[in-house]
């Protein structure tokens, strides 16, 4: 396995020292700029060096090498730190040859899925190399080409050997990537999640939050919900505190930290869930997206046809352009928004209000359940 510098390897999650991996991005980065050193110097590469886009620096060792006179391939195992996933241990190779035309061609080979629907971060046909992880491996690439005056192209395919096994594991072939594995990462590095500790470190920050004589709680899964507090009026400047995929947890310690509110903003990729009462919205325990906005559709009065196009979308924002377009976006989010808070209530039982907004990153607010506007106020008092 490779290494992250000390300093930089570890992180601390709810007290608990636990130690960084990277991605399968930085895996194909990493083998792609071994390889294309190996095509250019003629000298055997053991160890690569690489910068994630997260600004941490990891050395890795070099993997399966085969040289031919015209392409040079080679692997670099995943590490996930302890956040270990079913990707862990698998080599990702990348093979590289030279090419007359200029340009860096990057494409999947065995094991690396193929996108065959719309919604998805790559378009209809490509390999499932998502947009990081491609400037990734050109940037790579280019810094090397550049060191050895390299001036023509170079091609670049990503395989993964065991990739199609380890995808019978996960929800590719459902979100419409077939063949294997999608090659990932936004920010090269694989932050640990031990539940166990990600929960002591929101209950911690509650705490925190709490300390003044707050008793209502502005939460939000994420970043969108981050990015969405920024620019929404009534909630801008507001501080949330994030309860990641943990719902259901998060509303059982405000219950016993005391807390009289909590108001929790989200988008409909990840709220639609709470309202088939899926308490914890990781995509590993339930991804009943589609079933769940098409039965809700059908209560507002969509036809068999529109419920079958939204059970075939890939992300909910493709669910709603389906509503859209029968006019039927505002009438389904009438059906579900309730049934969101129906379940905040079931899992808290009456000790404390809630409710929840939501939001589309393409068609904005989507609605908001009925007590969202009397907790909205008690946040902005500061209550």
């Amino acid at each position: 396995m490779g290494a992250i510098r000390e300093e930089q390897g570890f992180v601390y999650v709810g007290g608990k020292r636990l130690r960084r991996g990277f991605t399968t991005g930085s895996c194909a980065a990493a083998a792609s700029k071994a390889a294309v050193q190996m095509l250019l110097s003629g000298s055997r590469v053991e160890y690569v060096d690489l910068v994630t886009p997260k600004g941490i620096p990891i050395h890795v060792p070099v993997e399966d090498i085969s040289v031919s006179p015209y392409s040079v391939s080679c692997a670099v195992r995943k590490d996930g730190g302890d956040d270990a996933d079913d990707t862990n241990g698998a080599l990702v190779y990348a093979k590289v040859s030279r090419k007359a035309s200029e340009g860096i061609d990057i494409d999947g080979g065995v094991g690396v899925g193929r996108v065959t629907r719309r919604g998805l971060d790559q378009p209809v046909g490509n390999a499932a190399i998502n947009r990081v992880p491609r400037s990734m491996i050109k940037e790579a690439v280019e810094d090397v080409c550049g060191t050895y005056g390299h001036t023509r192209g170079i091609s670049v395919e990503i395989s993964v050997p065991e990739g199609e096994r380890i995808a019978e594991r996960t929800f590719n072939s459902r979100l419409g990537i077939v063949g294997g594995i999608s090659i990932l990462g936004t920010s090269g590095i694989v932050e640990p999640m031990s539940e166990t500790a990600l929960l002591g470190s929101i209950k911690a920050e509650m705490k925190v939050f709490m300390a003044p004589g707050r008793r209502y709680l502005l939460t939000v899964p994420g970043n969108y919900g981050k990015d969405f507090l920024a620019s929404y009026p009534d909630l801008e400047g507001q501080q949330p505190v994030e309860c990641s995929n943990f719902i259901g947890d998060f509303l059982d310690m405000a219950v016993e930290l005391g807390a009289e509110g909590v108001l929790l903003v989200g988008n409909l990729g990840k709220l639609v869930k709470l309202a088939g009462g899926i308490m914890n919205t990781h995509s590993r325990n339930a991804d009943s997206r589609m079933e769940i906005l098409a039965s809700n559709a059908v209560m507002a009065g969509a036809d068999a046809e529109t419920a079958r196009r939204v059970m075939g979308c890939v992300s909910t924002d493709d669910a709603l352009e389906v509503l859209s377009e029968k006019g039927l976006v505002g009438p389904t989010m009438d059906v579900l928004i309730p049934k969101m808070e129906f379940h905040m209530n079931h899992r808290v039982k009456g000790a404390l209000k809630v409710a929840a907004i939501t939001f589309s990153s393409e068609f904005g607010v989507l609605g908001e359940t009925p007590s969202a506007r009397e907790l909205l106020k008690k946040i902005e008092a500061g209550e």
